[in-house]
């Protein structure tokens, strides 16, 4: 696959879900995906994040408090986008039109957002406007349920995972990049936590769907990751082309 393949080929728009487990590189492998391919990305992870800031912001989450009532109602008020950045023509997260890429991945915000993310209202105010914004364009998207509940029907599904021990590994790699001291046990307890809370949540538990890809990214780098989603994207891009 030519790099500056795009879509202009294909008999109908393409949808690639990325599912699986926090902290396996999911954002980075999708945007990288999406850049090539010249689509969009749609990072789900970012927007449950997202409300989750805003839930912290306005103090609807304190310790174990959660106020159900308040999220409820003003979750209508909460706007969600994406922006371009020009600078790494990345696609990055906009609350109520502030640029919170970066807020978004504080511990604080982990600690809630597996939380905030089972309240059935959250999920399905996420998963209206997740589909509305794939509605008719060639887009990759991550989290996890994707291939599952928000886009079922996707053309490529793949399943993300990697060890518990290089997982918490990255993510202490990437808090210490931004200055953050923290305990990498820290950083593994809170990455067990979300798994179980995930794999055992009511709505939407993080599940593999049955026709998705396996990718274990334990020991593969960045570039053998893409290396093995070209061959798989280009076998369904000739496909659509015929």
């Amino acid at each position: 696959m030519k790099k500056d393949t795009d879509f202009a080929g294909m008999k109908k728009k393409m949808i690639i879900a990325v599912d699986g487990y926090s902290s396996c590189g999911k954002s980075t492998f999708a945007k990288m995906i999406a850049r090539e391919m010249n689509c969009i990305f749609i990072d789900s992870g970012a927007m449950y994040r997202a409300v989750t800031l805003w839930c912290i912001r306005k103090k609807f989450v304190s310790g174990s408090y959660i106020d159900m009532q308040s999220i409820v109602e003003g979750l209508e008020s909460i706007n969600v986008d994406f922006v371009m950045n020009p600078e790494t023509n990345m696609y990055e997260i906009l609350l109520d039109s502030e640029n919170i890429e970066t807020q978004i991945r504080s511990l604080d915000v982990a600690k809630y957002v597996s939380e905030i993310s089972q309240i059935p209202e959250v999920r399905n105010r996420m998963v209206e406007i997740q589909r509305k914004t794939g509605a008719g364009r060639s887009i990759v998207m991550d989290g996890r349920d994707i291939g599952t509940v928000v886009f079922p029907d996707a053309d490529i599904k793949i399943f993300m995972t990697a060890s518990v021990d290089i997982r918490a590994q990255r993510r202490y790699d990437e808090f210490k990049a931004r200055g953050i001291d923290i305990d990498l046990d820290e950083v593994r307890n809170s990455i067990v936590a979300r798994d179980i809370a995930d794999e055992n949540r009511d709505i939407s538990p993080l599940r593999r769907a049955g026709d998705a890809i396996v990718l274990d990214n334990s020991r593969m780098t960045l570039d053998a990751q893409m290396s093995w989603i070209r061959e798989i994207i280009q076998k369904k891009f000739d496909e659509g082309r015929g």
